[in-house]
């Protein structure tokens, strides 16, 4: 089955006012740009995004903060966005923090099948407030709830026409926990190629979770923040 798309705008193109949607990426690592691009373009409102964290002020998740398109937000980090910070304090947009480790066993159970689990994390902080605590061998845990959404928009370094992906290093992140945790999983790659190049053993997202691939037409792959030593004098 060819699940190509001629275009990041075609790939976007079913997702409508009020949808939740999951975006993979770490920071600006592994975040599928071109995709978020595309959703801009688009200008839907009223989104309920699931991200690790928002992206920073100009690129990324902040390009759909910045067009007003997001209602709430489900994260984990957001020390990058000046934007974001202003808005909660205002009481502009709706964002609940979750433990990162947390997050991502949310995501990975809801596309488990898992309705819920407990963990130990954010037991006795404000994580627990309204949360269901109960103890395990002398240990108190919280109950969190698995995550889904209506789409997955995931970066993968290369795919084939069927929608294996195979994810590069540290780029792999969220993405793959998201493939499987939604209704419709749109994946963009920087390498497109055809079925049978891809070692069935290299496979990390196999092609039943994604729905739609599209070659990503450029890639600026930005660092959140260049750190260096100082020369010797």
């Amino acid at each position: 089955m060819n699940k190509v798309v001629l275009n990041a705008d075609e790939a976007v193109a079913e997702i409508r006012d009020g949808s939740t949607i999951m975006l993979g990426g770490f920071g600006l690592c592994g975040i599928p740009e071109n995709l978020i691009a595309a959703l801009v373009r688009r200008g839907v409102k009223n989104l309920q995004t699931i991200s690790n964290n928002m992206g920073v002020d100009g690129f990324g998740m902040g390009l759909m903060l910045e067009a007003g398109m997001i209602a709430s937000h489900v994260g984990s980090y957001v020390g990058e966005n000046k934007l974001l910070e202003s808005m909660v304090i205002a009481g502009q947009l709706k964002v609940t923090l979750v433990p990162q480790g947390t997050l991502a066993e949310r995501i990975r159970a809801g596309g488990a099948g898992i309705p819920a689990f407990y963990t130990p994390t954010g037991v006795g902080t404000v994580v627990a407030e309204g949360k269901e605590v109960r103890e395990f061998d002398g240990r108190l845990y919280l109950m969190e709830r698995g995550l889904t959404a209506d789409f997955a928009l995931i970066k993968a370094w290369r795919g084939d026409r069927m929608g294996n992906l195979v994810y590069r290093k540290t780029a792999r992140n969220f993405n793959p926990m998201m493939a499987a945790a939604a209704k419709i999983t749109i994946a963009e790659v920087e390498e497109l190629v055809e079925p049978g190049e891809i070692d069935s053993d290299q496979v990390m997202t196999p092609g039943i979770y994604v729905k739609r691939i599209v070659q990503g037409a450029q890639f600026e792959k930005r660092i959140e923040r260049r750190t260096v030593r100082r020369r010797a004098a």
